[in-house]
């Protein structure tokens, strides 16, 4: 690593920092403004507003939505000063190759993608459980779902259960079903008034319930007013609020994404795309670097707007396109897998291209 490394590295570095700063700053200034009325009708406390819910919560999740658009910009407006005050032309016409110019930033965008990597994996669920429980009081309580309507799900190969209605707040479900089958013969129907949810012993406490038992052509009926019992499902299961998905760590959404493969409750492709993006879309920083040092490297008449103007708009455009292709895959059937690959293919593609026609 030469001194024109160190230079590169440690400009990209404080210009992304530096962006990181300003964006917090405009992001703070904007959401309060949106709900400081909400945080005043439900009491929240300033401390409880600006640490709990922004510097533990709200700015973490916004930082990585938007990271891509502001590495974007940091690169691109660094580049196109170094551009503009004829400092790439001299390291180029100094033998060195642009692929080879193109290393420090490529080092950089690596501590960028690690960085976004380990907090998508491990810091962000947590900081996102903070906000989702802070907005589900104090922001808007009102639109938080505490019961789940007509939910069906298979616990296991021959087991399959319905709940009329679920209290997600009390862990009650009502007018609950369960059948067994052997070989596509049902064998058992429970049927109940309710069941709840012990939190002590971890089981189910099944009330006013009717029990058929059928061994060929005998039956058998039980009744009885209440039993406890073993199933594998929580109350957590049912959980309706929006975004409970990012709010889950690593092995949370494995986990629960190996029940949903045997329930089937419809909730797959959102569990996938979660996991997908936070596995993927780090690239996202190698792939924009690229672009941004392409697009950025020659200097034009007029000075940096130009290319800072043409950055920002690919850069928003890149964040559309990753709105688009998810609402693809949610709503039209697309693969999350491919939902989350086609933007940075696409623009991967684009950079390779801008690339090829860069200064050499």
């Amino acid at each position: 690593m030469n001194i024109i490394d160190r230079y590169i590295i440690k400009k990209y570095l404080t210009t992304f920092l530096f962006t990181v700063g300003i964006f917090v700053v405009v992001i703070v200034v904007f959401d309060v403004s949106e709900k400081l009325d909400d945080f005043l009708k439900n009491k929240a406390s300033m401390s409880q507003v600006f640490f709990q819910y922004y510097a533990m919560g709200s700015v973490p999740f916004f930082l990585n939505m938007l990271t891509p658009l502001i590495n974007f910009i940091a690169v691109i407006f660094f580049t196109s000063k170094m551009a503009d005050q004829t400092e790439i032309v001299p390291i180029l016409s100094g033998g060195m190759s642009f692929n080879r110019f193109l290393r420090p930033f490529m080092i950089s965008a690596s501590i960028v993608f690690a960085f976004t990597l380990v907090s998508n994996l491990y810091i962000l669920p947590y900081t996102n459980k903070l906000k989702v429980k802070f907005e589900n009081v104090y922001v808007h309580p009102h639109k938080v779902n505490s019961s789940k309507q007509s939910t069906h799900m298979q616990i296991d190969s021959n087991t399959y259960v319905y709940i009329d209605n679920f209290d997600t707040k009390r862990a009650v479900g009502y007018n609950f079903v369960m059948e067994k089958f052997d070989d596509n013969e049902l064998t058992e129907k429970l049927m109940a008034d309710r069941v709840t949810w012990d939190s002590v012993s971890n089981k189910w406490r099944i009330e006013n319930y009717t029990n058929r038992i059928i061994k060929g052509l005998d039956e058998e009926m039980l009744k009885g007013e209440s039993r406890d019992t073993t199933l594998d499902m929580k109350p957590q299961d049912f959980e309706a609020y929006e975004n409970i998905f990012t709010a889950m760590d690593t092995r949370e959404l494995e986990e629960r994404i190996r029940k949903e493969e045997i329930r089937g409750t419809g909730m797959m492709n959102d569990l996938l795309l979660e996991k997908y993006k936070r596995w993927i879309n780090p690239f996202s920083a190698f792939i924009l670097t690229l672009m941004g040092v392409s697009l950025s490297s020659k200097k034009v008449r007029g000075g940096i707007g130009l290319s800072l103007g043409i950055g920002i708009g690919l850069s928003f455009a890149y964040l559309v396109f990753n709105q688009f292709s998810t609402m693809f895959a949610l709503k039209g059937g697309l693969p999350p897998l491919l939902a989350v690959l086609i933007p940075n293919v696409t623009f991967l593609i684009l950079g390779l291209v801008l690339l090829v026609k860069a200064p050499k």
